[in-house]
């Protein structure tokens, strides 16, 4: 079930609010985990069992481990069961088809391919499994002797299939206590509503034109029309995944919760060490709390730095995807990162701004090839015609109507502070008037209705176009 449908708009949601809203106390998170359940199973009713699995299993071993006698041991063995159900059901295949090419080159027979569908969510889940465990073991939290809530934290719809990552100890007193108003749940309209845009609006306009551009063939690709297909592609993967973590805290918001944020304008970053402190927030600092740091941090000789920074992004590289490109996209960042410490970024400092923003943005928009193209060599042969084509193709004019005009701009400034700086603005220019202040009020909350009307039709007519992290 998308937050983007009509039957999650306008049946799921509408229900689960009423009902939370009419249970007291206890009762909240049940009807909570029971939506969660409902709205999990719509993708996928088998794969539930696994969700439960994984449930049952680290409160287990959440309470073993809160116990002095071999907690470290438990931890050890939790941490590998939920590592192991993640790289059954992700990376099976893929270690499956590197074993069959190698057997292949020295004449051994292949092993069968098994078929394994991908439980949507289980990156996301299975690294918040692990945070329960390690924040026990570290003594940040105590164990959650409610299975509901416990359950609910492991399977709360708002950020199950796409994040953000919650940590546990973010949410531990959020599970028992939560504080509920009509501020709050006004909050978290205007956020969903505001990210509902983001993936409909400007998101999926975007995708029209990457997945045309991608899907051409790449030997007939002018250089103009190479950079539109890369560019359309930046701005979709960030309205797309900004767009449902605004939309999971805002649903958050209604139900009580507050999650962390998960973008900062990521597009304005001056360096890559930036960018990543900008960029899928809860994913990066869940790999900085739980790896970067228990391998020694920047706390170790300058080499093992190094040798800490690829670990970390080769494995989120390859968090995102079976593949090699996906690993590939890790080790990118991860050499980019280790060229700024050796003084890239004291020599960046001292450039215009300007350049520093080229700098950063340009690295990031490449490093997407490797993201979007399933393979290394043809992500490579598509940078080649970034810098080395035909130009005379006309093609990518095609593309620039008046409508995709307009969207480019409001996504330029949408992916800049330039709204936030606006808001700003006006509320000091409007100061403590209230009649102009009324005025603003009333008139956004208009412009936000339209843009949910305006999102509710396109969804209606629209053809269906999943986000993009449901895949990881």
């Amino acid at each position: 079930m998308l937050f983007s449908s009509t039957i999650f708009l306008f049946l799921f949601l509408p229900i689960t609010i009423i009902a939370f809203y009419l249970v007291k106390g206890s009762f909240k998170n049940l009807v909570l985990l029971i939506a969660s359940m409902v709205f999990y199973a719509w993708g996928g009713v088998s794969y539930t069992a696994i969700l439960i699995i994984s449930i049952l299993f680290n409160y287990l071993f959440g309470y073993l481990i809160s116990q002095k006698n071999q907690s470290k041991l438990f931890l050890g063995i939790g941490v590998s069961f939920n590592l192991l159900i993640l790289v059954v059901f992700k990376y099976t295949d893929f270690i499956v088809q590197n074993i069959n090419k190698f057997s292949s080159s020295i004449k051994f027979d292949p092993i069968n391919q098994p078929n394994i569908i991908l439980p949507i969510g289980i990156s996301f889940f299975t690294f918040q499994a692990i945070s329960y465990l390690v924040d026990i073991y570290r003594k940040e939290v105590v164990y959650q002797k409610s299975m509901v809530n416990l359950a609910l934290y492991i399977s709360l719809f708002p950020q199950l299939i796409a994040g953000p990552i919650v940590r546990y100890h973010d949410i531990a007193k959020q599970l028992v206590k939560r504080t509920f108003s009509l501020s709050k749940i006004g909050e978290g309209v205007e956020r969903f509503i505001i990210g509902l845009s983001k993936k409909v609006l400007l998101a999926n306009s975007f995708a029209l034109v990457a997945d045309k551009v991608f899907a051409s063939d790449y030997s007939n690709l002018s250089t103009p029309t190479a950079w539109l297909g890369i560019i359309a592609y930046s701005f979709q993967i960030y309205f797309d995944f900004s767009g449902y973590s605004d939309m999971a805290i805002g649903l958050g918001k209604m139900f009580g919760f507050d999650f962390l944020e998960n973008f900062n304008f990521p597009y304005i970053s001056k360096t890559i060490k930036e960018f990543w402190r900008r960029w899928h927030i809860s994913l990066s600092t869940w790999f900085r709390d739980y790896l970067y740091i228990p391998l020694g941090g920047s706390r170790v000789s300058v080499n093992r730095v190094y040798l800490n920074l690829l670990i970390v992004f080769t494995l989120t590289g390859f968090w995102h995807g079976a593949s090699w490109s996906f690993l590939f996209w890790g080790l990118f960042h991860g050499f980019f990162l280790i060229i700024e410490r050796l003084g890239l970024d004291k020599l960046l400092s001292k450039l215009w701004i300007p350049f520093q923003h080229i700098y950063a943005l340009f690295v990031v928009i490449i490093g997407w090839v490797f993201f979007r193209v399933e393979y290394i060599r043809d992500a490579f042969y598509y940078i080649g015609k970034l810098f080395y084509s035909d130009v005379s193709d006309k093609v990518w004019q095609s593309y620039f109507d008046f409508e995709f005009i307009i969207v480019f701009v409001v996504a330029i400034l949408g992916s800049s502070n330039f709204f936030p700086w606006l808001h700003s603005f006006l509320n000091k220019f409007a100061g403590k008037n209230s009649i102009i202040n009324n005025v603003g009020v009333f008139i956004y909350v208009l412009l936000l209705l339209l843009l949910f009307v305006v999102s509710s039709v396109v969804l209606l007519t629209d053809s269906y176009n999943p986000f993009i992290y449901f895949r990881f």
